[in-house]
Protein backbone atom coordinates (compact mmCIF):
# COMPACT_ATOMS: atom_id res chain seq x y z
CA UNK A 1 0.00 0.00 0.00
CA UNK A 2 1.07 3.59 -0.59
CA UNK A 3 0.82 4.33 3.13
CA UNK A 4 3.62 1.81 3.70
CA UNK A 5 6.08 4.03 1.84
CA UNK A 6 4.99 7.08 3.78
CA UNK A 7 5.35 5.26 7.11
CA UNK A 8 8.80 3.94 6.17
CA UNK A 9 9.91 7.40 5.11
CA UNK A 10 8.78 8.91 8.41
CA UNK A 11 10.67 6.17 10.24
CA UNK A 12 13.81 6.99 8.25
CA UNK A 13 13.48 10.64 9.14
CA UNK A 14 13.07 9.77 12.80
CA UNK A 15 16.16 7.54 12.83
CA UNK A 16 18.16 10.33 11.22
CA UNK A 17 16.93 12.88 13.76
CA UNK A 18 15.08 14.82 11.07
CA UNK A 19 11.44 14.09 11.84
CA UNK A 20 9.45 17.31 12.00
CA UNK A 21 6.48 17.94 14.26
CA UNK A 22 4.29 20.89 15.16
CA UNK A 23 4.69 22.47 18.57
CA UNK A 24 2.91 25.40 20.23
CA UNK A 25 4.41 28.80 20.83
CA UNK A 26 5.80 28.97 24.35
CA UNK A 27 8.59 30.93 25.98
CA UNK A 28 10.39 34.10 24.94
CA UNK A 29 10.29 34.74 21.21
CA UNK A 30 13.69 33.99 19.69
CA UNK A 31 12.18 32.01 16.81
CA UNK A 32 9.73 34.17 14.88
CA UNK A 33 10.29 36.61 12.01
CA UNK A 34 8.11 39.26 13.70
CA UNK A 35 11.14 41.55 13.70
CA UNK A 36 9.36 44.85 14.44
CA UNK A 37 6.94 43.29 16.92
CA UNK A 38 3.92 44.26 14.85
CA UNK A 39 2.04 40.95 14.78
CA UNK A 40 0.29 41.81 18.05
CA UNK A 41 0.22 45.58 17.58
CA UNK A 42 -3.16 47.05 18.55
CA UNK A 43 -3.11 49.36 15.54
CA UNK A 44 -3.24 46.38 13.20
CA UNK A 45 -6.22 45.03 15.12
CA UNK A 46 -7.85 48.45 14.91
CA UNK A 47 -7.22 48.58 11.15
CA UNK A 48 -9.03 45.27 10.71
CA UNK A 49 -11.88 46.36 12.98
CA UNK A 50 -12.21 49.63 11.09
CA UNK A 51 -12.29 47.77 7.79
CA UNK A 52 -15.04 45.50 9.10
CA UNK A 53 -16.98 48.57 10.21
CA UNK A 54 -16.59 50.03 6.70
CA UNK A 55 -18.08 46.89 5.22
CA UNK A 56 -14.88 45.26 3.97
CA UNK A 57 -15.46 41.54 3.51
CA UNK A 58 -13.59 38.82 5.39
CA UNK A 59 -13.10 36.73 2.26
CA UNK A 60 -12.33 37.93 -1.24
CA UNK A 61 -14.76 35.50 -2.84
CA UNK A 62 -12.56 34.40 -5.70
CA UNK A 63 -9.60 35.08 -7.93
CA UNK A 64 -8.58 38.69 -8.52
CA UNK A 65 -9.56 38.21 -12.16
CA UNK A 66 -13.06 37.22 -11.13
CA UNK A 67 -14.78 38.94 -8.21
CA UNK A 68 -11.84 38.95 -5.80
CA UNK A 69 -10.34 42.30 -6.79
CA UNK A 70 -11.34 44.22 -3.67
CA UNK A 71 -10.66 47.96 -3.51
CA UNK A 72 -8.75 47.45 -0.25
CA UNK A 73 -6.21 45.28 -2.08
CA UNK A 74 -5.91 47.76 -4.92
CA UNK A 75 -5.30 50.57 -2.42
CA UNK A 76 -2.58 48.52 -0.74
CA UNK A 77 -0.82 47.92 -4.06
CA UNK A 78 -0.88 51.61 -4.96
CA UNK A 79 0.48 52.65 -1.57
CA UNK A 80 3.18 49.98 -1.61
CA UNK A 81 4.36 50.92 -5.10
CA UNK A 82 4.69 54.54 -4.01
CA UNK A 83 6.50 53.64 -0.79
CA UNK A 84 9.04 51.32 -2.42
CA UNK A 85 9.54 53.56 -5.44
CA UNK A 86 8.29 51.14 -8.08
CA UNK A 87 5.95 51.64 -11.03
CA UNK A 88 3.50 48.98 -9.89
CA UNK A 89 2.83 46.31 -7.27
CA UNK A 90 0.96 43.02 -7.02
CA UNK A 91 -0.24 41.46 -3.75
CA UNK A 92 0.12 37.69 -3.36
CA UNK A 93 -1.33 35.50 -0.62
CA UNK A 94 2.14 34.24 0.43
CA UNK A 95 5.77 34.92 -0.30
CA UNK A 96 6.16 31.30 -1.35
CA UNK A 97 3.49 31.66 -4.04
CA UNK A 98 5.02 34.94 -5.19
CA UNK A 99 8.50 33.48 -5.67
CA UNK A 100 7.10 30.47 -7.51
CA UNK A 101 5.13 32.82 -9.77
CA UNK A 102 8.09 35.05 -10.53
CA UNK A 103 10.47 32.30 -11.59
CA UNK A 104 7.87 30.17 -13.34
CA UNK A 105 6.44 33.09 -15.33
CA UNK A 106 8.87 35.92 -16.11
CA UNK A 107 11.98 34.21 -17.60
CA UNK A 108 11.32 32.92 -21.12
CA UNK A 109 12.68 29.77 -22.86
CA UNK A 110 15.61 31.57 -24.51
CA UNK A 111 16.63 33.23 -21.26
CA UNK A 112 18.95 32.03 -18.48
CA UNK A 113 18.34 32.11 -14.72
CA UNK A 114 21.47 32.43 -12.58
CA UNK A 115 20.63 32.05 -8.92
CA UNK A 116 22.55 32.17 -5.69
CA UNK A 117 23.24 28.68 -4.36
CA UNK A 118 21.49 29.55 -1.08
CA UNK A 119 18.15 30.82 -2.38
CA UNK A 120 14.95 29.93 -0.53
CA UNK A 121 12.98 26.73 -1.13
CA UNK A 122 10.20 28.76 -2.77
CA UNK A 123 12.60 29.92 -5.45
CA UNK A 124 13.77 26.34 -6.03
CA UNK A 125 10.16 25.29 -6.54
CA UNK A 126 9.74 28.14 -9.00
CA UNK A 127 12.81 26.92 -10.87
CA UNK A 128 11.21 23.49 -11.27
CA UNK A 129 8.37 25.15 -13.18
CA UNK A 130 10.53 27.66 -15.05
CA UNK A 131 10.74 27.57 -18.83
CA UNK A 132 14.27 28.93 -18.85
CA UNK A 133 17.34 26.87 -17.92
CA UNK A 134 18.88 27.66 -14.54
CA UNK A 135 22.37 27.49 -13.08
CA UNK A 136 23.52 27.97 -9.50
CA UNK A 137 26.31 30.41 -8.68
CA UNK A 138 28.49 30.39 -5.60
CA UNK A 139 26.92 32.02 -2.57
CA UNK A 140 27.28 35.81 -2.54
CA UNK A 141 29.77 35.66 -5.42
CA UNK A 142 29.09 38.25 -8.16
CA UNK A 143 32.04 37.01 -10.19
CA UNK A 144 30.52 33.52 -10.30
CA UNK A 145 27.29 35.05 -11.62
CA UNK A 146 29.25 37.00 -14.23
CA UNK A 147 31.15 33.86 -15.28
CA UNK A 148 27.92 31.87 -15.65
CA UNK A 149 26.41 34.49 -17.95
CA UNK A 150 29.57 34.76 -20.03
CA UNK A 151 29.75 30.98 -20.42
CA UNK A 152 26.10 30.91 -21.53
CA UNK A 153 26.71 33.67 -24.08
CA UNK A 154 29.79 31.83 -25.37
CA UNK A 155 27.62 28.75 -25.93
CA UNK A 156 25.18 30.75 -28.03
CA UNK A 157 22.75 32.10 -25.41
CA UNK A 158 20.81 34.98 -26.92
CA UNK A 159 18.01 35.73 -24.46
CA UNK A 160 17.95 37.73 -21.24
CA UNK A 161 19.85 36.66 -18.13
CA UNK A 162 17.87 36.75 -14.86
CA UNK A 163 19.80 37.00 -11.59
CA UNK A 164 17.89 35.71 -8.57
CA UNK A 165 19.05 36.26 -5.01
CA UNK A 166 17.97 37.17 -1.49
CA UNK A 167 19.25 40.34 0.11
CA UNK A 168 19.35 38.75 3.59
CA UNK A 169 19.61 34.99 3.95
CA UNK A 170 17.30 33.48 6.52
CA UNK A 171 19.49 30.68 7.86
CA UNK A 172 22.93 32.29 7.98
CA UNK A 173 21.95 35.91 8.52
CA UNK A 174 24.40 37.21 5.91
CA UNK A 175 23.67 39.91 3.33
CA UNK A 176 24.04 39.77 -0.43
CA UNK A 177 26.56 41.98 -2.29
CA UNK A 178 23.72 43.94 -3.84
CA UNK A 179 25.88 46.55 -5.57
CA UNK A 180 28.12 43.89 -7.07
CA UNK A 181 25.19 41.90 -8.43
CA UNK A 182 23.62 45.06 -9.84
CA UNK A 183 26.90 45.82 -11.61
CA UNK A 184 26.89 42.34 -13.17
CA UNK A 185 23.32 42.92 -14.34
CA UNK A 186 24.30 46.25 -15.90
CA UNK A 187 27.20 44.64 -17.81
CA UNK A 188 24.98 41.94 -19.29
CA UNK A 189 21.61 43.73 -19.67
CA UNK A 190 20.27 41.28 -17.09
CA UNK A 191 17.13 41.35 -14.99
CA UNK A 192 17.29 41.18 -11.20
CA UNK A 193 14.84 39.12 -9.13
CA UNK A 194 15.39 40.42 -5.61
CA UNK A 195 13.90 38.69 -2.56
CA UNK A 196 13.80 41.22 0.29
CA UNK A 197 11.81 38.91 2.59
CA UNK A 198 14.00 39.27 5.69
CA UNK A 199 15.20 42.82 4.96
CA UNK A 200 11.90 44.61 4.40
CA UNK A 201 11.01 46.71 7.42
CA UNK A 202 14.38 46.17 9.10
CA UNK A 203 16.93 47.65 6.71
CA UNK A 204 17.06 50.62 4.37
CA UNK A 205 15.50 54.07 4.55
CA UNK A 206 11.96 53.75 5.91
CA UNK A 207 12.48 49.98 6.01
CA UNK A 208 12.49 49.71 2.23
CA UNK A 209 15.11 46.95 2.21
CA UNK A 210 18.75 46.39 1.34
CA UNK A 211 18.15 46.89 -2.39
CA UNK A 212 16.12 50.09 -2.03
CA UNK A 213 18.46 51.98 -4.36
CA UNK A 214 17.55 49.60 -7.19
CA UNK A 215 13.76 49.93 -6.93
CA UNK A 216 12.16 51.70 -9.85
CA UNK A 217 14.75 50.51 -12.37
CA UNK A 218 13.37 48.82 -15.46
CA UNK A 219 15.37 45.64 -14.80
CA UNK A 220 14.38 45.09 -11.14
CA UNK A 221 11.56 43.01 -9.69
CA UNK A 222 11.48 42.82 -5.89
CA UNK A 223 9.54 40.78 -3.38
CA UNK A 224 8.60 42.24 0.02
CA UNK A 225 6.93 39.77 2.35
CA UNK A 226 4.20 40.96 4.70
CA UNK A 227 4.39 38.09 7.18
CA UNK A 228 7.74 38.94 8.75
CA UNK A 229 8.64 42.47 9.89
CA UNK A 230 5.22 43.74 8.79
CA UNK A 231 3.49 41.29 11.13
CA UNK A 232 0.74 40.32 8.67
CA UNK A 233 0.55 37.87 5.78
CA UNK A 234 1.18 37.82 2.05
CA UNK A 235 3.78 39.34 -0.24
CA UNK A 236 4.13 42.46 -2.34
CA UNK A 237 5.86 42.14 -5.71
CA UNK A 238 7.09 45.47 -7.03
CA UNK A 239 8.52 46.29 -10.44
CA UNK A 240 7.92 47.76 -13.89
CA UNK A 241 4.25 48.00 -14.77
CA UNK A 242 4.64 45.84 -17.88
CA UNK A 243 5.98 42.95 -15.80
CA UNK A 244 3.27 43.31 -13.17
CA UNK A 245 0.66 43.21 -15.94
CA UNK A 246 2.41 40.17 -17.42
CA UNK A 247 2.10 38.40 -14.06
CA UNK A 248 -1.60 39.25 -13.90
CA UNK A 249 -2.07 37.64 -17.31
CA UNK A 250 0.37 34.73 -17.15
CA UNK A 251 1.25 33.79 -13.54
CA UNK A 252 -0.76 30.66 -12.70
CA UNK A 253 -0.26 31.00 -8.89
CA UNK A 254 -1.93 34.42 -9.20
CA UNK A 255 -4.60 33.67 -11.81
CA UNK A 256 -5.91 30.47 -10.27
CA UNK A 257 -5.72 31.37 -6.56
CA UNK A 258 -8.39 32.93 -4.42
CA UNK A 259 -7.29 36.46 -3.61
CA UNK A 260 -6.05 37.24 -0.08
CA UNK A 261 -8.51 38.48 2.49
CA UNK A 262 -9.25 42.20 2.03
CA UNK A 263 -9.01 42.50 5.82
CA UNK A 264 -5.38 41.42 5.65
CA UNK A 265 -4.77 44.09 3.02
CA UNK A 266 -6.13 46.64 5.49
CA UNK A 267 -3.69 45.42 8.13
CA UNK A 268 -0.74 45.51 5.72
CA UNK A 269 -1.55 49.11 4.74
CA UNK A 270 -1.32 50.09 8.40
CA UNK A 271 1.86 48.08 8.91
CA UNK A 272 3.52 49.84 5.98
CA UNK A 273 2.68 53.23 7.46
CA UNK A 274 4.09 52.20 10.84
CA UNK A 275 7.22 50.87 9.15
CA UNK A 276 7.80 54.14 7.30
CA UNK A 277 6.82 56.55 10.08
CA UNK A 278 8.48 54.93 13.10
CA UNK A 279 12.21 54.58 12.44
CA UNK A 280 12.71 54.24 16.17
CA UNK A 281 11.48 50.67 15.91
CA UNK A 282 14.39 49.84 13.60
CA UNK A 283 16.77 51.72 15.88
CA UNK A 284 15.64 49.62 18.85
CA UNK A 285 16.05 46.41 16.88
CA UNK A 286 19.52 47.38 15.68
CA UNK A 287 20.50 48.11 19.29
CA UNK A 288 19.29 44.63 20.23
CA UNK A 289 21.41 43.18 17.41
CA UNK A 290 24.54 44.91 18.72
CA UNK A 291 23.80 43.78 22.27
CA UNK A 292 23.19 40.19 21.18
CA UNK A 293 26.42 40.01 19.21
CA UNK A 294 28.36 40.88 22.35
CA UNK A 295 26.35 38.66 24.68
CA UNK A 296 25.95 35.56 22.51
CA UNK A 297 29.19 35.37 20.50
CA UNK A 298 31.14 33.80 23.42
CA UNK A 299 28.69 30.89 23.32
CA UNK A 300 29.27 29.99 19.68
CA UNK A 301 26.68 32.17 18.00
CA UNK A 302 27.74 33.43 14.57
CA UNK A 303 27.11 37.17 14.24
CA UNK A 304 26.73 38.74 10.77
CA UNK A 305 25.42 42.12 11.89
CA UNK A 306 21.78 41.21 11.27
CA UNK A 307 18.77 40.05 13.26
CA UNK A 308 19.44 36.39 12.39
CA UNK A 309 22.11 34.70 14.50
CA UNK A 310 22.79 30.99 13.88
CA UNK A 311 24.50 28.71 16.38
CA UNK A 312 25.99 25.93 14.27
CA UNK A 313 26.06 22.56 16.07
CA UNK A 314 26.41 20.15 13.16
CA UNK A 315 24.80 16.92 14.30
CA UNK A 316 21.03 16.71 13.78
CA UNK A 317 20.20 14.85 16.99
CA UNK A 318 22.49 16.99 19.13
CA UNK A 319 20.90 20.10 17.65
CA UNK A 320 17.39 19.04 18.59
CA UNK A 321 18.51 18.02 22.08
CA UNK A 322 20.13 21.41 22.56
CA UNK A 323 16.98 23.14 21.29
CA UNK A 324 14.82 21.16 23.72
CA UNK A 325 17.11 22.06 26.61
CA UNK A 326 16.96 25.77 25.81
CA UNK A 327 13.19 25.61 25.34
CA UNK A 328 12.88 24.00 28.77
CA UNK A 329 14.59 27.08 30.19
CA UNK A 330 11.83 29.28 28.70
CA UNK A 331 13.32 30.35 25.35
CA UNK A 332 11.53 29.60 22.09
CA UNK A 333 14.43 28.64 19.83
CA UNK A 334 14.05 25.99 17.15
CA UNK A 335 16.53 23.56 15.70
CA UNK A 336 17.09 23.68 11.94
CA UNK A 337 18.24 20.51 10.18
CA UNK A 338 18.86 19.31 6.62
CA UNK A 339 17.49 19.60 4.03
CA UNK A 340 16.68 23.17 5.11
CA UNK A 341 20.43 23.63 5.69
CA UNK A 342 23.39 21.68 4.32
CA UNK A 343 24.27 18.32 5.90
CA UNK A 344 26.57 18.75 8.86
CA UNK A 345 25.41 22.31 9.55
CA UNK A 346 22.34 21.72 11.74
CA UNK A 347 21.86 24.71 13.99
CA UNK A 348 19.84 26.71 16.42
CA UNK A 349 18.39 29.67 14.53
CA UNK A 350 18.15 32.65 16.87
CA UNK A 351 16.17 35.62 15.64
CA UNK A 352 15.88 39.00 17.30
CA UNK A 353 12.58 40.85 17.44
CA UNK A 354 11.11 43.69 19.44
CA UNK A 355 9.26 41.03 21.43
CA UNK A 356 12.35 40.62 23.66
CA UNK A 357 14.57 42.92 25.72
CA UNK A 358 18.33 43.22 26.33
CA UNK A 359 17.72 41.48 29.65
CA UNK A 360 16.07 38.57 27.82
CA UNK A 361 19.14 38.27 25.62
CA UNK A 362 21.39 38.19 28.69
CA UNK A 363 19.23 35.44 30.17
CA UNK A 364 19.51 33.51 26.90
CA UNK A 365 23.29 33.81 27.04
CA UNK A 366 23.22 32.24 30.50
CA UNK A 367 21.04 29.41 29.23
CA UNK A 368 23.36 28.73 26.31
CA UNK A 369 26.31 28.65 28.69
Amino acid sequence: MTAGFHRDDLNRLERAGRLRSLSPRTGLDFASNDYLGLANDQRLRDAVADAVARGVAVGSGGSRLLRGNDLEIAALEAEAAALFGAEACLYFATGFAANVALLATLPQPDDLIVHDAMIHASMHDGLRLARAPAVAAGHNDPQAVDDAIRAWRAQGGTGTPWIAFETLYSMDGDCAPVAGLAAVAARHDAMLLVDEAHATGVWGANGRGLAEQLEGAENVVALHTCGKALGCQGALVTGPRVLIEFLINRARPFIFSTAPSPLLASAVRTALRIMAEEPERRARLHALIAHAETALAPHGVTAKGTQILPLIIGDDVATMERAAAVQARGFDIRGIRPPTVAPGTARLRITLTLNVTPQDIDSLAEALA
